[in-house]
């Protein structure tokens, strides 16, 4: 029985532990990058990842399935139903990584890059060490290469967004058609409220919360309440609070 079940294995533990020490070590490649950027998830969190695919793939492959003797040796079980889990699993773990701040999304690339470190252990965990580093060399280099290249080509030219808030004192009589401004010049309102303003009778307060999507925000808030000609006094900056 311990020759059939040797047999059905068809590996030994140096072998399990060298690809156990792969996956660990490419897990370590893409996990130093995102740590080095100071990301949600580093070094502990890909190694732990790809280590953990790594043993669910060879469990799979090696320990599942059953030995019937039927005047033959067989092997009774799909070997791919648990390594498939892994792809499930892995999905919840990446979406804690992914945070959301007003319209901006945050954790996205991190949290494709526990994705490759869990098919990286898969690799490693059926022996594919080409695929295994060839994926993990790939990887490296669009985490690496590609970000100096979003910032040299493509970030400069991306706006931004920022929440920016506005404080302004005018007559009550134009207060209104101020109000009406804002309304209709800007899309993303998050607060908009009239004050009384104490130092004169007659005058108001009108305090705007904006999110602006540009390169720069306060620059563009600046020249569309720089037209009105009722503003006695205006201050915009940028909301820090948000």
């Amino acid at each position: 029985m311990h020759e059939i079940h040797s047999y059905l294995l068809g590996y030994t533990m140096p072998d399990m532990l060298i690809r156990l020490c792969v996956s660990a070590i490419l897990g370590f490649a893409i996990g130093f990058e995102r740590e080095y950027t100071s990301k949600w998830a580093g070094i502990k969190t890909h190694m732990l990842v790809a280590l953990g695919s790594t043993v669910f793939t060879i469990l799979s492959i090696y320990s599942f399935p059953k030995i019937a003797v039927t005047g033959a040796v067989m092997c009774v079980g799909d070997p791919s139903r648990v390594a498939a889990q892994i792809l499930t699993g892995i999905g919840f773990i990446g979406g804690g990584t992914v945070l959301r701040h007003g319209v901006s999304v945050y954790g996205l690339t991190t949290a494709a890059s526990l994705w490759i470190a869990a098919s990286i252990g898969m690799a490693a965990g059926t022996g594919d060490f080409d695929i295994a580093v060839s994926a993990t060399v790939i990887s490296v280099i669009v985490l690496v290469a590609f970000r100096k290249f979003q910032n040299e080509f493509i970030k400069p030219k991306i706006k931004t967004h920022v929440p920016v808030k506005v404080s302004l004192i005018t007559k009550e009589e134009n207060a209104q058609n101020i109000i009406d401004h804002i309304t209709h010049n800007f899309e993303h309102i998050l607060e908009l409220k009239k004050n009384k303003y104490h130092h004169e009778e007659e005058a108001c307060r009108i305090i705007a919360k904006i999110d602006i999507i540009d390169k720069d925000p306060v620059k563009k808030v600046y020249k569309m309440f720089n037209k009105i000609d009722s503003i006695e006094s205006l201050s915009i900056e940028q909301d820090l609070h948000e």
